[in-house]
């Protein structure tokens, strides 16, 4: 089993004759898996193959590529200009200036702000001479991308595995306590009498009794430890499974969340709440963990 983190960077260098393939990638979380490259002009029909390479190792996050071509021959380029172009321009600023009898020459910057008249070329290669390489430079980095997120993986792995064993412990110490109130009750109601009654009344035990017992019904949370330690053994078993489970996770710990939220609701002991807000706060801490896992 293995926990995958969603953030990650790799970069690989491929020489070719006099040209440097680089290929850069970063990822970070995100819901879904969201790609974006950034290639050159001449080679943007691969950017369907290097998607797919991206589909094949990442499952989720926000996937950035980005492929450069350097080398002295590869970043020449040169400026052509449309004289045919050019010559009906001036012709025709020519002649609205005899048109409308305007004054002044025509100045050279407005040929710059012309589209299309002046342009700035590429050179043209052929694309199925570094194609092969681009793509093996791409899974190269991707490699290196899968292992930095597999390392920061086996932290976060860690880390939320010391935090469930904390929720657990926490629910233990709700089980315990929950075992304690009903006596408590009992103990504070008859206290009450006493202290309200001479000794020569006579009280009615049955009716303290089912008075104890409504008051436990109120405020008695087995369901919802029930449904927490269910919940915990899901996660756990979530968590080791061999495929991505952020999302699973993340739904996991919003239904512990809401289990802990009716327990605050529901009790008016002291200590139970004190237990509630040391629940919901590891659970949180457990949250903002899982939205960097894939």
């Amino acid at each position: 089993m293995m926990t995958i983190s969603m953030t990650g960077y790799g970069r690989s260098v491929l020489n070719v004759e006099d040209k440097t393939i680089v290929v850069e990638i970063r990822t970070v979380n995100h819901r879904y898996l969201d790609f974006t490259a950034k290639i050159p002009r001449t080679f943007l029909f691969l950017e369907g193959q290097i998607k797919k390479i991206i589909q094949s190792y990442f499952g989720r996050g926000r996937i950035e590529v980005f492929v450069s071509i350097e080398g002295e021959t590869f970043l020449q380029k040169t400026v052509k200009t449309d004289w045919d172009l050019m010559d009906q321009y001036m012709d025709q600023l020519r002649m609205a200036k005899s048109r409308y009898d305007l004054i002044g020459d025509i100045p050279a910057t407005i040929l710059t702000s012309i589209p299309d008249l002046i342009t700035i070329q590429e050179p043209e290669y052929q694309p199925d001479e570094l194609q092969a390489f681009i793509l093996e430079c791409t899974e190269q980095s991707c490699k290196r991308v899968l292992k930095m997120r597999e390392e920061e993986g086996i932290f976060l792995d860690h880390d939320l595995r010391e935090r469930i064993h904390i929720v657990r412990t926490i629910i233990s110490s709700l089980q315990t306590h929950r075992d304690r109130v009903s006596e408590d009750y009992r103990e504070r109601i008859q206290e009450r009498i006493e202290n309200h009654l001479d000794d020569t009344f006579s009280f009615d035990q049955t009716r303290i009794h089912q008075e104890i017992v409504l008051l436990a019904e109120k405020g008695d949370i087995t369901e919802e430890i029930v449904r927490l330690l269910s919940h915990i053994e899901h996660f756990t078993d979530t968590l080791n499974r061999p495929d991505p489970v952020g999302r699973t996770l993340d739904f996991i710990t919003q239904e512990m969340h809401r289990e802990a939220n009716t327990i605050g609701s529901k009790s008016t002991d002291i200590k139970i709440s004190e237990f509630t807000v040391s629940l919901k706060r590891e659970i949180d801490k457990m949250k903002e963990q899982l939205q960097n896992i894939e």
